[in-house]
């Protein structure tokens, strides 16, 4: 019978944050991989947790999950933690999530600390939608990729970064979404220094232009709002004229009487405005 691959979250600062759950499991297995062990032994050694090690990064990500699968099916339990917060989110785990499960071999979650969720909560940005886009990417194809998607995202936005990188991202992010859009810059979480700075973009690109930047971040970013697609969409509209626009409706099946209702919503114009341009 297979082992179980337990997915073992960890503080992301304060190490009261780890779960009566978390210490059982990570103290009952058999194995604990580890992002960075020279990191994590702190964390062991704390709770008094004396268990073999082995390294899973990003490195060696697929080796050492053949690795580690063999083990799992050998009947040994896995308990996987990254450096700080859950497995899995930005890092290398998902791909033994994905190969343990192609495998039939169980995985099991074990919750705790989400350095993403931690921020939305606290950021006083809209919590009813959201999307996590982790670390940007440095190729510069795939970063511009993400950056035209951010740039049309109408839920809130939760990104991570380091802070070597986040004044570039910061001017990356006032570029594609104006200097007024609503940033919550979410520092240091659980830790001493933890702090929450609600701003917008151009005055976010600002702090930093005394200051260093310290610490591990997380951007809490307000999508666009609904007058900014309302409005965008009215734009584009206006680059035909409202005869043709009518038109496109009609050949699609709508009837007159439909298409008028439909080109005077797009447009933002009263029927009867439309109605008498089009039967002129």
């Amino acid at each position: 019978m297979s082992g179980i691959l337990y997915l073992v979250a960890t503080p992301i600062g304060n190490l009261e944050d780890i779960t009566y759950r978390a210490v059982r499991i990570l103290s009952e297995a058999d194995l604990i991989a580890a992002e960075d062990t020279r990191n994590s032994i702190k964390l062991l050694n704390h709770f008094d947790i004396k268990k073999p090690m082995t390294s899973y990064h990003e490195f060696n990500r697929y080796d050492k999950a053949e690795v580690l699968i063999e083990k799992l099916e050998a009947g040994e339990n896995i308990a996987l933690i990254t450096d700080a917060g859950t497995p899995g989110i930005s890092d290398p785990g998902e791909v033994l999530v994905s190969m343990c499960l192609d495998k039939g071999i169980q995985v099991v979650p074990v919750p705790g600390a989400v350095a993403g969720i931690n921020a939305l909560i606290a950021s006083g940005q809209k919590t009813s939608g959201f999307t996590f886009e982790g670390f940007i990417p440095q190729e510069k194809k795939e970063r511009s990729r993400v950056l035209e998607r951010i740039g049309s995202e109408e839920r809130t936005m939760i990104i991570y970064e380091a802070p070597h990188r986040l004044v570039k991202t910061l001017g990356l992010l006032r570029e594609i979404l104006g200097d007024d859009r609503s940033i919550t810059i979410c520092k240091e979480l659980t830790k001493k220094h933890e702090s929450f700075v609600k701003t917008t973009l151009a005055e976010a690109v600002g702090l930093y232009e005394t200051q260093e930047p310290r610490g591990e971040y997380v951007l809490v970013i307000a999508g666009k709002s609904r007058e900014e697609v309302e409005s965008e969409e009215r734009a584009a509209w206006d680059e035909i004229s409202i005869e043709d626009h009518l038109q496109k409706y009609i050949d699609e099946g709508m009837t007159k009487k439909e298409a008028i209702k439909q080109v005077a919503l797009d447009r933002g114009l009263p029927k009867r405005e439309v109605y008498n341009i089009v039967n002129k």
